[in-house]
């Protein structure tokens, strides 16, 4: 008996696929808007959950900025005109 030889074994292979989701929404820390306006404004804007939007809330706090949301580039620019109209700090970052 040959070990490996087995017809009915199949094998999966893993493939990386690159996707579209190249651009990312970025958003900074401010000194002016609170906790909850934040929060609500990436509930509203970016489609967050309010756990979602807590947590991103809590590390542009502590870390300065925090990618709110990843994409296209023409899905991300409305909200972050949104997010600039409400006198949030924000840019859309694309790859090199």
């Amino acid at each position: 008996m040959k070990f490996g030889t087995n017809p009915q074994v199949e094998e999966f292979v893993e493939v990386a696929v690159e996707t579209a989701l190249d651009s990312r929404l970025i958003l900074f820390n401010d000194d002016v808007n609170s906790f909850d306006f934040v929060i609500e404004a990436l509930i509203n804007v970016c489609g967050h959950d309010s756990i979602q939007a807590e947590q991103c809330t809590v590390i542009v706090h502590y870390k300065g900025k925090c990618c709110v949301k990843e994409g296209e580039y023409d899905n991300l620019e409305p909200m972050c005109v949104a997010l600039l109209d409400r006198g949030l700090s924000a840019e859309i970052q694309t790859p090199n």
